[in-house]
């Protein structure tokens, strides 16, 4: 009987064995149905279609971003034509500016020159208020440090009792409008 028990539990060895090769050999079938699964996807109409479908979308993903780049960006050019269009005619007024500094700096004794000047003064003063009030700003150069964004150094100068690069003349006044230059000043520089 012993003999008998020994050889059945040897044929269930046998058989687990064999149920386990079994399945090991079904797993491995499996593996190469699901390698060759997209060999004949290739070929699927609904595949194609999906891969359309993904290129259509990312098309118009992307048309998307340039036009909202596209709106942005005309949006800032807007705002900065709408910031700098009096740019043009400030520059054109600029040196009927000059001309009534000159005519202003002129001296004189009589009454009618007093009453002329006087005149003139108010008419300068209200034309720089008016371009002050659309962004016209006066670029102040005097006893400054020389900054070659802002100013244009047309002469030097040796003054012992003022550090090297500050401003000593204003010989031309410059203007901006908002942050960007008119016209820079030119100016006397200290060596």
């Amino acid at each position: 009987m012993k003999d008998e028990n020994i050889t059945e539990t040897e044929n269930n060895e046998t058989t687990e064995t064999n149920v386990d090769e079994s399945t090991e050999t079904t797993e491995s079938t499996d593996e190469s149905v699901v390698s060759e699964a997209p060999v004949e996807d290739e070929n699927d109409p609904v595949a194609e279609l999906e891969a359309k479908l993904e290129q259509s979308e990312e098309k118009y993903l992307r048309l998307y971003a340039e036009f909202e780049n596209y709106k942005k960006r005309t949006r800032q050019e807007l705002d900065t034509e709408r910031t700098y269009r009096a740019q043009s005619v400030l520059r054109d007024i600029l040196p009927a500016i000059d001309n009534i500094e000159r005519a202003l700096a002129q001296q004189g004794e009589s009454d009618e020159f007093k009453s002329l000047h006087k005149g003139v003064e108010m008419i300068y003063e209200s034309l720089l208020h008016s371009l002050k009030e659309n962004g016209l700003e006066v670029i102040e150069a005097l006893d400054a440090p020389f900054d070659p964004n802002l100013h244009q150094a047309v002469m030097q100068d040796s003054d012992s009792s003022k550090d090297s690069g500050i401003v000593l003349e204003e010989l031309q006044k410059g203007y901006k409008l908002k942050e960007r230059v008119l016209r820079p000043s030119m100016v006397k520089v200290n060596e």
